[in-house]
């Protein structure tokens, strides 16, 4: 049974889709990306599963459950979301910043408890930047602030990992890094759902592909089918000998 199940799903603000006839699934312990241009509904569906924007129709599934009769507490129990870095508008230290995280796991007038602390400890050392603790979130370089966002979603200890093009205005070192903390969190059981700009990061870390296009929907298929210069050429709108070009790859390495 697929942890999430999207099923003839139209998605869009004020009952205007953005996206119609959206249907796939994500297995428990996969690296799904999601790729399409801009404005073709990325950002759009991961807000609706992440609970922020009703779908207009079709049925989203949690676990069996439908999304519309999860508790927004329950929901962030078990789906965290990693925004692209941004500068925040408090100077909160790293670890605060982490530990905020825990807030789903928290009653309403609740404040963190020491072994809350401690797992946002713990969450640093095993993103190997537990050096950035009292660190104020402003003053870290774009790389640091994706990895510390990653740890705040992490100590909510969810199932299910969204990311919203992690990789945005990363260089090139720090794009590696990241792509190997979702490795690692991929073998450690977690479920991750990842929108990128990047088709080689997909061909380098997804067990499975989607693609958004508005005028088709959502298709769904292993790297090697979704990621084949022809496949791009349609969903970026470009020549597949661009596509070979700019990406080094060739028409018979994608049609394999």
């Amino acid at each position: 049974m697929s942890i999430v199940s999207f099923s003839n799903v139209a998605l869009g603000y004020h009952r205007h889709p953005v996206l119609q006839n959206i249907s796939f699934g994500l297995q428990q312990g996969e690296i799904c990306c999601l790729l399409g241009v801009n404005g073709s509904g990325k950002t759009t569906l991961l807000r609706t599963l992440l609970g922020l924007m009703p779908a207009i129709s079709g049925e989203i599934l949690l676990y069996g459950k439908p999304l519309v009769q999860w508790s927004a507490s329950a929901l962030a129990q078990r789906v965290a979301y990693v925004p692209q870095a941004h500068d925040g508008p408090f100077a909160f230290s790293v670890l605060d910043m982490i530990t905020l995280g825990r807030s789903a796991h928290l009653g309403l007038f609740s404040s963190p408890a020491k072994r809350d602390r401690q797992l946002a400890r713990d969450t640093l050392e095993t993103l190997g930047i537990a050096h950035l603790e009292q660190r104020l979130f402003p003053t870290l370089s774009g790389g640091e602030r994706q990895l510390v966002l990653i740890a705040r979603a992490l100590v909510q200890q969810p199932r299910v990992l969204v990311m919203d093009e992690p990789a945005a205005s990363l260089d090139f070192g720090h794009q590696i890094t990241l792509l190997n903390r979702i490795r690692q969190l991929k073998v450690a059981g977690m479920t991750l759902l990842m929108s990128t700009h990047h088709p080689m990061h997909a061909k380098a870390i997804a067990d499975r592909v989607i693609t958004l296009r508005p005028e088709e929907g959502a298709k769904q298929g292993t790297p090697e089918e979704m990621l084949s210069s022809a496949s791009l050429s349609g969903l970026y709108h470009v020549s597949e000998q661009e596509i070979e070009t700019y990406l080094g790859i060739t028409t018979t390495e994608t049609r394999r």
